[in-house]
Formats: C-alpha cells, sequence, structure tokens
C-alpha cells in the first residue's frame, strides 16, 4: 500500500504543474464565462457517459460552428454528434437541457450560484437536467471551478480505489447513497495522501490514459 501511495506522490510531482494549470482554467471559466460558455461545459457532461471525452468535446465544438442555438430539432444535434455513443437518446438530453437552461429566470450561473453548496447545486442539476446523474454534475461543476471537492466516480476512479483498499468492491450499479459513501471514502483518502480531490482526479485520469483534459 504503501508502494502504492510512493508511485502516486512522484506521478503528482511529475505533473502538478500541469494539473495546477489546467484547474485554474476551471476557475477562470466560472469567474469570467458567461451562461453560453457554462451551457456547452453541461452539454460536454451530457455527452461523455460510456464515450471518449475528446470525441465528445469534438462534437461540442461542431455545435458551436454550426449555430447550436438555431437548432430546432433532435436530428440537427444528432448531426454534429458522431463518435459520442447513444447519440440519439443523448441528443435529445441536449436540446432539453439547453431549452431548459435558456428559460431560467435568472440564467444558469445565477440559479446555480443561488443553490448555496456544491453538494446541493450538484443535487439541482440531477432532479432538473435529463441526461445528469450525479458523476456527470460533479463533472460540469468542476470543469466550471465549482466542484473541486466532489468526488468523479468513473470506472478507473473506481478501479484505482479497489486497488488502494478504499472500497472493498466495484459496485454493479451506484445508487445516489453508494456514489455518496464512496465519495465520502475518496475524500478521507485524499486528506491523508495530502493531495487534493481534484487533482487527484486528474492525477488518475493521466496514469489510466497518459492525459490530462476535462
Amino acid at each position: 500500500m504503501q508502494t502504492l501511495i510512493t508511485e502516486l506522490i512522484r506521478d503528482y510531482n511529475n505533473i502538478k504543474s500541469r494539473i495546477e494549470e489546467r484547474l485554474a482554467d476551471f476557475q477562470s471559466i466560472w469567474q469570467n464565462a458567461s451562461d453560453t460558455e457554462i451551457l456547452y461545459e453541461l452539454v460536454f457532461c451530457i455527452l461523455t457517459p460510456q464515450s471518449k471525452p475528446d470525441l465528445c468535446w469534438e462534437a461540442v465544438q461542431r455545435l458551436k460552428d454550426n449555430d447550436f442555438f438555431s437548432m430546432n430539432s433532435d436530428k440537427e444535434i444528432l448531426e454534429h454528434l458522431y463518435g459520442v455513443r447513444f447519440k440519439y437518446k443523448k441528443s435529445e438530453f441536449v436540446r432539453e437541457a439547453r431549452d431548459f437552461c435558456l428559460c431560467l429566470n435568472k440564467g444558469l450561473k445565477q440559479t446555480l450560484s443561488a443553490q448555496g453548496d456544491i453538494y446541493t447545486a450538484r443535487q439541482w442539476l440531477v432532479n432538473h437536467i435529463k441526461g445528469i446523474g450525479i458523476k456527470e454534475a460533479g463533472h460540469f461543476l468542476r470543469n466550471i471551478g465549482r466542484g473541486e471537492e466532489l468526488a468523479i466516480l468513473d470506472r478507473h476512479v473506481l478501479r484505482f480505489l479497489l486497488s488502494a483498499e478504499v472500497i472493498t468492491q466495484i459496485p454493479s450499479s451506484l445508487s445516489n447513497s453508494r456514489y455518496l459513501e464512496i465519495e465520502k471514502k475518496m475524500q478521507t483518502y485524499a486528506k491523508q495522501i495530502e493531495i487534493g480531490m481534484g487533482p487527484l482526479d486528474f492525477l488518475l485520469f493521466y496514469r489510466a490514459t497518459g492525459k490530462i483534459f476535462k
């Protein structure tokens, strides 16, 4: 177990500056971005389940380049989602999320701010945005500089937590209560090894893929 921690700290020190730069980018999004820019991050996180993140971001860029806000049908959105798994259902989720957020009286950014803490904001997203579960909601909040302490329990993170003996098995499915239970255990582990939750998530993604992305 100590060997694993030693390897983690070594790898973290090697890429720490890159991780900090990426997290600073996210903080800048929250401080400076418009509702439109934040909505594109939400679209990205709707697309990511069981799909490659870089292909999902390419799809978001295509939506941007082709006047996403003038697309009136799922079919128009679908045409730009090639490379994304379950794109037929996700095109519907994307359109509904866009339309819902555009109808918010205070806009998406102010509405999220009004939720109080990040845990309440995450649950608001789960309750109101179809296609967003607790993992995707946390991913979105992290990507806009609001959820650095939240866990994003992807498969590579769960596998690591199993190898680190933080959990005893990878659950076949994650209810909200089970997700929150594992999140607390991961937060405790992050404190023990003195690597923040945000940096730790990036570190584990890097160890699994060799990339630092979103």
